[in-house]
């Protein structure tokens, strides 16, 4: 029997999603941390590139973990250098999470060239089927979001 296309195309993202995950595996083994921390790094670097803070409880949120493991991927990436706890300027009470640039050099460094090639990839396209891609995209993310926030999703 013959699949859709469409599921064709969800295998591919599998896939993709497959082979980064193993390059972020590689990434934190190269560079002694935690997969969980590579991940946090990321998501405080999406924050950061959206112009937002990010909170301890924010990041937690974000990664699925308790305030513990929060705390203990947090102290980690701190004592490594790789980031720091700031007061919030806008509400000294709140204290937030940067990256600092030795991690994001480090960051570019591994990833560097998957980020050209993949910007090089993507020059390739139109405009019309770039924005097609990041709509399939952020509506993927969207639906994966949503089925990890659902109770019965696990």
């Amino acid at each position: 029997m013959t699949e859709p296309p469409e599921l064709d195309v969800f295998h591919l993202l599998r896939a993709v999603s497959v082979e980064f995950g193993l390059l972020q595996g590689e990434f934190a083994t190269l560079n002694g941390i935690h997969p969980t921390d590579v991940r946090a790094l990321i998501c405080l670097l999406d924050a950061e590139r959206a112009g937002t803070g990010l909170t301890a409880g924010l990041l937690g949120a974000r990664l699925g973990l308790n305030s513990a493991g929060t705390t203990a991927v947090i102290d980690r990436l701190e004592r490594l250098g790789h980031l720091t706890r700031v007061r919030d300027e806008g509400d000294r009470r709140r204290v937030l999470l940067r990256v600092e640039e030795s991690a994001k050099d480090l960051g570019r460094a591994s990833f560097g060239p998957l980020i050209d090639a993949t910007v090089d990839l993507l020059r390739e396209f139109t405009p019309a089927e770039t924005d097609a891609v990041r709509r399939f995209l952020t509506g993927a993310r969207d639906i994966m979001a949503a089925a990890g926030a659902a109770p019965d999703a696990r």
